[in-house]
């Protein structure tokens, strides 16, 4: 799927209401005694207002353009085709703000400069962005609100959050305060200020459209906050604040089939942009505590399938040998509902609980194992970077024998153990559910199935328990996951 270029058109802006804040206001307060342009109880306005000028005058000194010179291989294929700028798949429509390309890089080796945002969150010189926009830059220039050029380097980045510290020298500066972070409901009135295609500083307008965005990126650790103040390419790491200068959000993505903004966009919000930028000054990098299991939320026609009621949590799919979670005596299929007796809501509920802690604390779970609550008390260990996570190992074999059809499947036993899927009824709740030929089934239930029997067994004490469906523990390309099937077929008009 080929997308058309976002650079070469100005439809995406001009649906846009941009407010830009005047020269003057913005010298004027540029000049001003150094401070945080948000101080902890200051009031700008109440209900709806009028203008936001003042809002954008009062926060525009601390916001700045990032101007990048990356390594000429790694930026022209984003300039040639806008859609690797989606991080997620070209047929994605979420997109991260790539930056905008300002020079086309040659083929000779000629580099290639782009642009984003960024602001000040403290008098010294340290700058908020998106780990996107420095990521593999040769040279970062900023820009100033007074339009000074200053020399930048990368404190530290989180590529799980999106998050990166840059920092300049001299000062003070005029910065954003995150102890004073705005806590924004929907529907609340927003202002996002940044540097979109390249234009310098530029203030939007919108609402709080919802807040708790998941799945929006693989974080497991960011529910975004979901805005219609217009944010494009070129806003990515710039600040999004409440009618009372307090910062509520970094921008970083939007949902867009074009690449232009539509009013669909999404910002970090405050509270983890705080925790996440104070360890980056820190220690230039980010540990989050690590159990060594991987997990999927339990949702209801799963808890169903394994014969649980009114049961939230996390179920363990697959453990890391040898990790915490392996050491503690868990496994396969246990429910992890609690951590240290703070209540688990889902799986990515159960990540940002345990990356929480620090390597060498200790951690206690409470399991559902045999519909029966078990504690189990483990060392955290330190989360590996998310690339490491993502290298999960390799394909399972192939079986050339087959066997009769069960659940909608064609299965054969795998010579590494489980039933090999060969085959997957079109019509079947299998196909429904996204099973695949050349998945294994590990499980059924709690039961491992080495055979056609062992599932056909499994399925019978499903039956018998008066459950519709049952839970299956297949393997893909080294990932384990759980998927309930239907007992029976479903009426299909």
């Amino acid at each position: 799927m080929t997308r058309k270029n976002p650079f070469v058109s100005g439809a995406a802006i001009g649906a846009s209401a941009m407010l830009l804040a005047g020269a003057a206001g913005y010298i004027a307060h540029a000049q001003g005694p150094a401070g945080p342009v948000n101080p902890p109880g200051r009031q700008l306005s109440q209900g709806s207002p009028g203008s936001f000028a003042d809002i954008v005058a009062k926060v525009a000194p601390a916001v700045v353009s990032i101007n990048v010179t990356e390594k000429s291989q790694l930026a022209p294929a984003a300039m040639s085709d806008p859609s690797q700028a989606w991080p997620f798949g070209k047929d994605s429509p979420f997109g991260f703000q790539f930056m905008i390309p300002q020079t086309p890089g040659g083929q000779g080796g000629q580099p290639v400069k782009a642009s984003g945002s960024g602001f000040f969150i403290s008098p010294d010189g340290y700058i908020v962005t998106n780990n996107h926009v420095v990521q593999g830059a040769q040279k970062i220039s900023v820009v100033t609100n007074d339009n000074r050029t200053l020399t930048a380097h990368v404190v530290g980045a989180d590529p799980a959050t999106d998050l990166a510290v840059i920092k300049v020298d001299g000062g003070p500066f005029r910065y954003v305060s995150f102890e004073d972070r705005g806590q924004p409901r929907v529907g609340d009135w927003v202002v996002a200020v940044g540097n979109p295609f390249g234009l310098g500083g530029t203030a939007t307008a919108g609402i709080v459209s919802a807040l708790g965005r998941a799945n929006v990126s693989g974080s497991s650790y960011v529910d975004y906050m979901q805005i219609d103040a217009p944010i494009n390419h070129g806003n990515s790491g710039g600040p999004t604040f409440d009618v009372d200068g307090r910062v509520v959000g970094v921008n970083t993505a939007i949902f867009s089939p074009s690449g232009g903004s539509v009013g669909i966009g999404f910002d970090i919000p405050a509270d983890v942009a705080a925790q996440v930028t104070q360890q980056l000054i820190a220690n230039g990098q980010v540990t989050r505590g690590y159990i060594g299991a991987t997990i999927q939320s339990v949702s209801p026609e799963l808890a169903e399938s394994l014969g649980l009621h009114n049961v939230k949590g996390a179920l363990v799919d697959q453990l890391t040998p040898g990790g915490p979670a392996d050491r503690a005596g868990l496994r396969s299929g246990d429910v992890i509902t609690s951590v240290d007796g703070d209540v688990v809501a889902s799986s990515s509920d159960l990540t940002r609980k345990v990356a929480l802690t620090h390597p060498g604390d200790a951690v206690r779970l409470t399991v559902l194992r045999d519909d029966a609550p078990r504690e189990f008390t483990l060392t955290s260990g330190r989360r590996p970077s998310e690339q490491a996570l993502a290298q999960n190992g390799q394909d399972g074999g192939q079986s050339p024998d087959g066997a009769p059809s069960l659940l909608g499947l064609q299965l054969a036993p795998d010579p590494d153990g489980g039933l090999l899927v060969q085959g997957v009824s079109p019509n079947s709740d299998a196909a429904d559910k996204g099973v695949q030929q050349g998945d294994v089934i590990l499980r059924a239930g709690l039961r491992r199935v080495e055979s056609s029997a062992d599932l056909s067994a499994a399925v019978t004490a499903a039956e018998a328990a008066g459950r519709t469906s049952v839970p299956l523990l297949v393997a893909r390309a080294g990932q384990r996951f759980y998927v309930p099937l239907a007992l029976k077929p479903a009426a299909r008009g």
